[in-house]
């Protein structure tokens, strides 16, 4: 794929094409020092754009087509991920990735959703978004690590549940129900981590947790900015509004307690320095699971409950 810019990334673009002119040039051994310039004044432009992002221009950057997806970052944490399939139900679902995997010799369930690269692979991963039988088979694969005390890492990235009319019949609901009663009383630890896009029972589906993660360019919400706007203002062209209203954003989730850590992306975005992405992350997953590991199974419940119970605020009048 050729490099793809945002609109708010052109002043990049253009001195990347200065850079390319000058690399491919039939001498380009003459301009070395032109060519680090360049690249110094590069980095200073990235360091302004990315220094004061709106809470729209993140939600561009984790549905930035080349930023890296699940099978992305499994393929690098875990060389040895063997991947399973579907749900003893009805099939497979292209749009849950899930199997088993080590990093530094500790064996991890990864689930995922998957997105597609182009117009057949997003026909195939269905753009991300789950069908039943990928829930069903989430949560087959869930009890199966619970069966051998293996932890789960989820990462989450999907524009919402498929509601297409075979995925009603077939129980989309339920099959999202019955797996956030089941992930609640999982005796292994949960490990979710946005990774692009979060959006509504699509996410939550595989999302119930005992930590939560977000890299620094992603959202998570009941609803996208724009189906947001269109059912407010009738408008989705007032989606940056209504982004900044539902304080979708990793800083904002933090802030009232449904976020538990921010994962710094490289400069520029995930997807500018994907290696150095599955690096950090790497180093982050190793640290949290062996943190979650020391809590005894019969304690996941009762800290998931306390958890929820938290989020949110209420008042009772007399």
């Amino acid at each position: 794929m050729a490099e793809y810019y945002l609109e708010f990334e052109k002043p990049v673009k253009l001195i990347d094409e200065q850079i390319i002119e000058l690399e491919t040039s039939d001498e380009p051994d003459a301009h070395l020092t032109e060519i680090e310039k360049l690249k110094g004044k590069r980095r200073v432009e990235l360091e302004k754009i990315f220094s004061g992002l709106s809470r729209w221009q993140r939600v561009q950057l984790a549905r930035h087509p080349k930023r890296p997806f699940s099978l992305d970052y499994i393929n690098k944490l875990a060389p040895d991920f063997v991947e399973l399939h579907g749900d003893r139900h009805y099939g497979d679902d292209p749009s849950l990735v899930g199997g088993f995997g080590s990093i530094d010799g500790q064996t991890i369930l990864f689930i995922g959703q998957q997105k597609g690269r182009n117009t057949n692979e997003n026909l195939f991963r269905n753009f991300g978004m789950m069908r039943p039988e990928g829930y069903r088979k989430a949560y087959r694969l869930m009890k199966l690590a619970e069966k051998f005390n293996i932890p789960v890492v989820s990462l989450i990235d999907t524009p919402g549940a498929y509601p297409g009319l075979g995925a009603e019949e077939r129980g989309q609901g339920e099959a999202i129900a019955r797996n956030l009663m089941e992930m609640s009383k999982l005796r292994v630890p949960i490990l979710v981590i946005i990774i692009g896009e979060g959006a509504s029972g699509g996410a939550l589906g595989i999302g119930v947790c005992d930590r939560m993660l977000m890299l620094e360019n992603t959202w998570y919400s009941v609803i996208s900015p724009e189906g947001c706007a269109s059912i407010l203002w009738r408008d989705a062209g007032q989606a940056s509004d209504a982004a900044d209203a539902m304080k979708v954003t990793p800083k904002d989730l933090l802030e009232i307690g449904i976020c538990d850590r921010i994962v710094e992306e490289p400069l520029g975005g995930a997807h500018r320095q994907p290696d150095e992405m599955a690096d950090i992350l790497k180093s982050v997953i190793r640290e949290e699971i062996e943190t979650l590991l020391k809590t005894e199974p019969d304690a996941f419940l009762n800290q998931r409950i306390a958890r929820y119970d938290a989020m949110g605020v209420f008042t009772e009048s007399s």
